[in-house]
């Protein structure tokens, strides 16, 4: 060792020798070559931490420079960052061409890159294959930099993860082939939810610095465009490892153009992704001599001089990795019991476990057995504990020190037992450890200890109890996690019925999990868990289900949402509403502020029939021709059928290889097509489930499958990936058309009720028709352009048009894009309904034999049942958001017209309707009163209706044009109007007389009435004017702004107004005054709204941006930036922020866009959020005492709210 090193290591031995844990250090060595294992023996036997630190230092400092280098890197790798820094002045410099370092690739820079990717460490025991880590190394490198797949594939057990980390821990590969890193995924066997926690983790594994998103994805299609973003623009030429991948869907979240090296048992799994793709092959057995070699570095013997029995031993381990290297551990820690342990594997004198494992080892019960009897007695009880663990779940150090009640060095020291023994797995990352079970493992513990697995259970429970509060669990503790992901099974599995259904039916807890791992979890479990939570009351269970589907959307995403004022929007008969009532009424007496939408029992639940008969996602369901029975299938392989009016099974079928995606009854209800990403299209007896015919043309996956409406000629219609539409007849073997036009992959197919066309719907956004009879396109439409007025971002927005269904005359068609459902009029294009409700992306839609009802089925695992009528007349009774309130004592009256145009009187207390006129009315207003209404048309006209006797006064000075604004003066005696002509009309219409207000040179925004009859007036002319309404006299006239004045308000004490603009600023003037007092600058956006506050000090501005200012009128100075959490760089509010009001008091501000929200003056901090159904509200009418407030969104569906006292 250098003089240099030497001297350093010398001058802070005392520090190490206090602070170090030798066996996590040494366990690095070794990996590394520097240390043996008779030296690692020799520091254990020193009797305290000090002493084994100082003999490890004393060895160390006899050693060469490599030895140094490698205690260096064992420090910094298990978190010892500052004891490291002081070795890092004596660090020598390791030549390039001599010691184990360097031969083997293994340099500090290989060490770094996959210390940071997370790739395990080498086994404590190693043994090399060199011909498969060069076969693999090979295989990376003709990727060439491109996107592809490198498959290592062999049996459970065979080594083929430390082979896949074995093949980067090279310098040049990584440096030449994979210069942006490596990131190591341990997948196992998932669902949709575990794969999305997965997918999460990486996420944030890739993105530490949250440069990207402060969120986590919450679905799978999100995570996999999140992760395709984070690879090309902060990880490029960097390598993803897949480590134990099960099933071919798992990598679809993963195609995405990246560099991918993954292990399995099936290498058929990348048959499913697209690129360029390379196998290597990994033999089920190590071969005689890797076995002795495994058994020989155990027990620290030359191959040759190892006993007989060794050779006897290899051959019952079946030459399993895993399992040789259990029985070497044994032999290490007894090296004289070699005829011992292999008379137990020859006579299986340990009771044999029944085998239902998916392993095919026939020597590996004996051998964990064996491992297990070996353990001392006083930890053994802690191995069964053990149980418990799920497959492929690394479970942190905390969990087991709550479960065993000790401190983390006692549980640390336990725990290396175990990993010493090969019996448990450490993975470290600086100072946290986290534990975890091979699979081989889980299955023999479970199955050895099945008797005792619910009481193993019920102690994790209770240990859990009696440190933590569920819903108090802090994000930043090291175990939360776990429990957030696992209470709910540990309980289930507990049978603690009670206490599954006091934490799942509770607000508490479905707030904190949803904030922190989305919704989509929390779902799979009421799924999975549903025949116990109905135990209590089905009712209860449905409740929730309903209140997640509706809101998950809004609890997985930040700005978090009140989860209470999300509850007091359910149904008051729900469990959830009564619950946040409660909850709402002991936070209103510590001054928090909750909302009663207090006429949303008007509002009806669309859906008749929520099923759930799949374990995974719902890709289609369809009714039989009778409409008695639904056909589904689904991620989960399988074809279901079950009653339409119950939802009782009838029928299961395991359909195919790999995800079923479509399936279709026959006009006669006999057969049930079936197509998969197998590329298989499969003819079922819908009766039986006995397969009929199996077709294999296409050459990537079949979308979508549908039989003519005739069974006169039955012909199939079939649509894939690969871009092609096949037409069948079932008396041929063969494919009868092929229609071809579609630029990307075909989606869904549906035969039109004559059977002349087929729709088809692709991902390249087009819904086309086609020529049964030719096979030729006869029309196409691009559904893209109805996204383009919608709430979602412009740019670059996909979408993918996922399916569609005619209804029975031919006339309308229905079609799903994104989460949205839409009615489309077939001649004029024209969307007549669409219906929200489900939580995830919707696969599948379609209409009943009868047109009554119609299906979707939806990643959210259900299967809604809709009925047409009920969605339809939804649709029929929208309001138009032009409202006008009037607030009367305990009253609230509002006048608003509907989507065709006629008037209502609604009663907002008692929910009464009253229908007024058939007029094609553009806007209206009541009087102060509510003795007369007014209303306005297009074509100028303008109208009084008295309510008293239904009198009618029509006007004989008409506008040229559109009436979009009109109003009463507070006698009630004069209305004023506005239209598109650029006029203000002041009627008295009881004498019948008019004056006309012109000098605007555009059209009149809007208008304010003043004191002294006077009127405030702002134009797209960017000019505001002051008129007298008795003389038609123009008093005062200011030139405001270069682009359109958009909104003005009035100061209350009546001596200023703003105005503002789409020139991005807002002005305060006095009327006295020509010029502005004020010119506020600084939003980003059109300032679209303005608002003063009660004593006229405050001026609240609104942008389209979504942010809020509160100003100082007098100085103009910016008081307060009011902005949800942007997310993703979306506008925040939802939106444009389009409506303004301070409370009379001036402390609270409330604001209206993409949802309502309440402000504190004070803090400029949101104080409540109401979120509405739709979405772009216009306007919010608020009530004199700031406690009522009415607005209509953007599916016309009316709020009335009240504050909670």
């Amino acid at each position: 060792m250098d003089a240099k090193a030497r001297n350093c290591l010398l001058q802070h031995r005392e520090a190490l020798e206090k602070d170090i844990k030798t066996s996590y250090i040494m366990d690095h060595m070794i990996s590394d070559g520097f240390l043996t294992i008779s030296e690692e023996e020799k520091v254990r036997n020193e009797p305290t931490q000090q002493q084994r630190a100082a003999m490890l230092i004393k060895m160390i400092l006899k050693k060469d420079n490599d030895s140094y280098v490698s205690f260096y890197n064992a420090l910094l790798h298990e978190g010892y960052k500052d004891l490291a820094a002081l070795l890092h002045d004596g660090i020598p410099v390791v030549s390039s061409s001599s010691g184990k370092d360097s031969v083997s690739g293994i340099t500090s820079y290989v060490r770094t890159v996959l210390c940071e990717g997370g790739v395990p460490q080498r086994p404590v025991v190693f043994v090399t294959r060199k011909k498969l880590v060069n076969a693999i190394q090979q295989k990376l490198s003709k990727l060439k930099g491109e996107p592809g797949w490198v498959t290592i594939h062999g049996m459970a057990g065979c080594g083929k993860s430390v082979l896949a980390a074995e093949a980067v821990r090279d310098h040049s590969l990584l440096e030449g082939c994979f210069p942006g890193g490596v990131h190591w995924v341990s997948v196992g066997k998932q669902d949709k939810s575990g794969l999305l926690m997965k997918l999460q983790n990486l996420c944030t594994r890739l993105d530490q610095d949250e440069s990207f998103s402060q969120r986590l994805p919450l679905n799978i299609e999100e995570a996999k465009d999140r992760l395709r973003i984070l690879m090309l623009r902060k990880h490029p030429r960097s390598l993803l490892i897949l480590d134990d991948v099960w099933d071919s869907w798992v990598l679809k979240a993963f195609d995405n153009q990246c560099q991918i090296l993954l292990t399995t048992r099936d290498k058929s799994v990348t048959d499913s992704v697209m690129g360029p793709k390379y196998v290597v092959p990994v033999e089920s057995s190590l071969g005689k001599e890797k076995g002795l070699e495994i058994l020989s570095l155990f027990v620290n013997m030359k191959k040759a001089d190892l006993p007989e029995q060794a050779h006897s031993i290899i051959k019952e381990c079946k030459g399993s990795p895993l399992v040789v290297s259990l029985i070497g551990a044994l032999l290490r820690d007894f090296p004289n019991r070699w005829e011992y342990y292999l008379k137990q594997l020859q006579n299986k004198q340990f009771k044999r476990i029944r085998k239902s494992s998916s392993y095919d080892y026939e020597a590996l019960d004996e051998a964990m057995s064996i491992s297990v009897e070996m353990l001392r007695e006083d930890i053994k009880d802690y191995y069964t504990d053990l149980s418990i663990l799920q497959k492929d779940v690394k479970v942190p150090t905390k969990v087991l020190c709550i479960l065993w009640d000790m401190e983390t060095e006692e549980v640390e020291d336990i725990l290396q037992e175990f990993v010493n023994k090969s019996l448990l797995f450490c993975d470290r990352n600086g100072k946290s450890f986290r534990y975890y079970l091979h699979d081989l493992q889980v299955d023999f513990l479970t199955e050895k200890n099945c008797s005792q697995l619910q009481d193993l259970h019920k102690k994790i429970i209770t240990q859990f109890q009696r440190y933590h509060q569920p819903h108090t669990l802090s994000p930043d503790q090291e175990d939360c996690m776990y429990w957030y992901n696992f209470l709910a099974y540990h309980m289930a599995s507990a049978k603690m019925h009670k206490e599954l259904c006091a934490l799942m039916f509770s607000l508490d807890w479905i707030k904190a999990k949803t904030e922190l791992v989305g919704p989509a979890h929390l779902i799979h479990e009421f799924v999975e868990y549903r025949h116990i939570l109905d135990e209590k009351d089905c009712a209860v269970s449905e409740n929730f289900q309903e209140f997640l589907s509706l809101n998950g959307h809004l609890l997985g995403r930040q700005p978090f949402p009140n989860i209470v004022q999300l509850g007091l929007c359910e149904p008051e008969t729900s469990e959830v509403y009564q619950q946040a009532k409660l909850q709402a009424k002991q936070e209103v007496d510590n001054g928090m502020l909750y909302l009663e939408w207090i006429n949303k029992k008007n509002i009806t639940n669309l859906s008749r029939l929520v099923v759930r008969p799949h374990t995974d996602a719902v890709y289609h369901a369809c009714f039989s021709e009778d409409g008695q029975r639904i056909a589904s299938c689904g991620a989960d392989k399988t074809l279901q059928v079950f009653k339409a009016e119950t939802g009782e099974k009838l029928l299961e079928v395991k359909a195919h290889e790999d995800e079923v995606l479509c399936c279709a009854f026959s006009t006669d209800d006999r057969f049930i097509a079936t197509c998969s990403v197998d590329k298989k299209v499969k003819i079922w007896n819908s009766m039986t489930g006995e397969l009929v015919h199996t077709y294999d043309e296409h050459s990537e996956q079949v979308n979508c499958c549908h039989f003519t409406n005739s069974s006169h000629h039955l012909l199939l219609a079939t649509g894939s990936s690969d871009c092609f539409l096949k037409l069948w007849d079932l008396n041929q073997k063969e494919c009868r058309n092929t229609m071809f036009g579609h630029t990307n992959s075909v989606n869904h197919c549906r035969f039109s009720p004559d059977d002349k066309l087929l729709a088809s719907c692709s991902a390249d956004g087009t819904l086309k028709l086609w020529d049964v009879t030719s096979a030729n396109e006869r029309k196409s439409i691009n559904v893209k352009q109805f996204f383009l007025n919608s709430e979602d971002p412009q740019e670059d927005m996909e979408v993918i048009v996922k399916c569609c269904s005619w209804s029975a005359d031919g006339a309308r068609i229905m079609v799903a894009a994104k989460n949205k459902i839409f009615l489309w009029n077939i001649d004029s294009r024209s969307k007549v309904a669409d219906c929200r409700g489900h939580l995830s992306w919707v696969h599948g839609v379609m209409f009943s034999p009868d047109g009554s009802s119609f299906l979707t089925s939806s990643d959210d695992q259900t299967i809604r049942l809709w009925e047409t009528k009920k969605v339809c007349k939804n649709s029929a009774v929208m309001l138009k958001q032009e409202v006008d309130v009037v607030f009367q004592e305990n009253e609230v009256m509002v006048l608003a017209v509907d989507h065709i145009r006629r008037l209502q009187l609604i009663n907002g207390k008692t929910g009464q309707i009253d229908y007024l006129t058939e007029a094609q009315v553009s806007c209206c207003c009541l009087s102060p009163h509510l003795q007369y209404i007014a209303f306005g048309d297009e074509n100028g006209a303008i109208e009084i209706l008295e309510l008293v006797n239904n009198r009618i006064f029509q006007s004989r000075f008409q506008h040229k044009k559109t009436v979009w604004h009109i109003q009463f003066t507070a006698d009630e005696k004069t209305l004023i109007s506005s239209s598109d002509d650029s006029e203000i009309q002041v009627w008295n219409w009881q004498l019948d007389k008019c004056i006309f207000l012109r000098g605007h040179q555009e059209t009149v925004k809007d208008f304010r009435l003043l004191k002294n009859s006077r009127l405030l007036s702002w134009s797209f002319d960017g000019t505001v004017k002051v008129w007298n309404i008795i003389t038609g006299n123009k008093e005062k006239d200011f030139v405001c702004h270069q682009g359109t004045v958009l909104s003005c308000d009035i100061s209350h004490d009546a001596t200023k107004f703003s105005s503002t603009s789409a020139d991005k600023t807002a002005k305060i003037w006095s009327f006295d005054l020509l010029l502005p007092l004020h010119e506020l600058r600084g939003h980003n956006g059109c300032v679209r709204c303005s608002a003063f506050s009660v004593d006229s000090t405050l001026l609240a501005t609104g942008d389209d941006n979504g942010e809020i200012r509160i100003w100082n009128v007098s100085n103009g100075e910016l008081l307060h930036l009011c902005a949800p959490l942007s997310e993703e760089g979306a506008a925040t509010h939802g939106g444009w922020v389009t409506d303004l009001c301070f409370s009379p008091d001036g402390k609270m501000l409330l604001s209206a866009g993409g949802y309502i929200k309440w402000w504190n003056v004070v803090t400029g901090e949101s104080s409540q959020t109401f979120y509405t159904n739709g979405t772009n509200l216009k306007k919010i009418h608020v009530s004199p005492d700031f406690k009522t407030y009415v607005t209509v969104d953007n599916l016309g569906i009316l709020y009335i709210l009240q504050t909670l006292e």
